[in-house]
């Protein structure tokens, strides 16, 4: 047998175990989001939550705001604001739709595993080590930004729009779509967003990246993070701008300081 039947071969071999990881990989997220689907009402307790007054991130900042003002004010209480459904498959097409992305969440672990698992053979051990690290690191960070945005921003976010009125005469009502969409949205671009220490730290390690470039276009940095903060929250206020825009900053500046450690050592 010549040396290129063998490559085509080893070749092919490679692509049924990817598929065998993929078909792994499908099976679990479907048996997850089937789990999360069958408990309607406490996944959908959990996506609501946001939007209660009672909501532990709006008794928090309560409890914070009495005490900076030594209970002279606070935070206006939230007034209930009514989801509603605009089409007839709606309800069950969200239904599925937050099923599935419970299903994926609660199915990440395997997944980023199944994932190392077949790129991990092709790697030395250094490189290993550091795939380690990338990987969980970058986990970790994204499971960050997206338990932030459902804790704080999204709630802030919400908070302020469904209260805003341009007239006692227009009442708000959200539909259903627009309120599930702008979660899963916000929280996908959070975690994304999370990712910047993680992209810095790898492009510093290579090489490619400094602290000292970091510094000197930081301002340029600003920019860009706005930019992406407009283009990242699916509203046009500017207080959701700033919101998202927070967080971008600080990531970038704690990417400072990991790199330069990094290059140090």
């Amino acid at each position: 047998m010549s040396e290129d039947t063998d490559k085509s071969m080893s070749f092919w071999s490679h692509i049924d175990v990817l598929r065998g990881t993929l078909v792994h990989i499908v099976i679990v997220v479907l048996v997850a989001t089937i789990v999360a689907f069958a408990f309607k009402e406490p996944l959908f307790d959990i996506v609501f939550a946001p939007k209660d007054a009672d909501f532990i991130s709006y008794r928090l900042l309560e409890q914070f705001s009495n005490w900076i003002t030594q209970g002279e004010g606070g935070l206006e209480p939230i007034g209930a604001v009514q989801i509603i459904n605009t089409g007839l498959a709606q309800q069950f097409v969200f239904h599925f739709k937050a099923a599935f992305c419970a299903g994926v969440i609660v199915a990440s672990p395997y997944i980023i595993y199944q994932l190392f698992s077949f790129i991990a053979p092709a790697l030395y051990e250094k490189e290993r080590k550091y795939a380690v690290r990338v990987a969980g690191s970058g986990y970790l960070m994204f499971i960050v930004g997206l338990l932030l945005n459902y804790f704080l921003i999204f709630p802030l976010t919400y908070r302020f729009l469904s209260s805003y009125q341009v007239s006692d005469e227009v009442v708000n009502m959200i539909s259903l779509e627009s309120y599930i969409d702008t979660l899963v949205l916000m929280s996908l671009m959070m975690g994304i967003v999370f990712e910047i220490p993680v992209v810095a730290w790898i492009l510093g390690k290579l090489g490619i990246l400094s602290a000292d470039f970091m510094r000197n276009y930081r301002r340029h940095a600003i920019v860009v993070i706005l930019i992406a903060a407009a283009i990242i929250t699916p509203t046009t206020d500017v207080f959701t701008l700033l919101l998202v825009s927070l967080p971008m900053w600080l990531l970038y500046e704690a990417s400072i300081v990991l790199v330069a450690h990094t290059s140090k050592k």
